[in-house]
């Protein structure tokens, strides 16, 4: 599967699910939001991208997670400090190597209220590579990564 199918694939399931495309002032191709009230992490905005990560590198990686967390910190709908912000920007790439997956596991995760995720898709094996669970502290928000990956992302 190459990128624009899995984009497509992507596109059909946050439809799905009821999040609502933006505009593309966010200097992503497409960029998809929802609210949504959640019972371990209370109210969260939720924001997703797709990127064509051929050639990316683990310096890439960081750097496009670091412009989406701005995108996400500046395009929530609302200044209330109490809702949490959660991106996600999926990396895809063909044949995903360690060094890729590594950094979207090691990306520090929380900064002030805005949880992104940075998620690695390998067209070749069709497998979307997630953050690990852990088992006590912050549990919550990376169980709801694991779930919103699920539901979003694998295709």
């Amino acid at each position: 599967m190459e990128f624009d199918r899995y984009r497509e694939a992507v596109a059909a399931n946050r439809r799905e699910h009821d999040f609502d495309a933006l505009d593309g002032r966010s200097g992503f191709d497409r960029l998809w939001t929802r609210r949504e009230e959640d019972p371990t992490v209370g109210s969260v905005s939720l924001f997703g991208t797709v990127v064509d990560a051929t050639d990316y590198d683990a310096d890439d990686l960081a750097d496009t997670a670091d412009r989406f967390r701005a995108v996400v910190d500046r395009r929530t709908d609302d200044g209330d400090e109490s809702v949490t912000r959660i991106g996600y920007v999926v990396f895809v790439v063909s044949g995903a190597d360690d060094a890729l997956s590594t950094a979207a596991a090691e990306y520090t995760v929380a900064e002030r209220r805005t949880n992104v995720f940075p998620l690695v898709y390998d067209t070749e094996t069709r497998t979307l590579h997630t953050h690990s669970v852990p088992r006590l502290k912050g549990r919550g928000i990376y169980r709801r990564q694991a779930d919103d990956a699920e539901r979003l992302f694998e295709v």
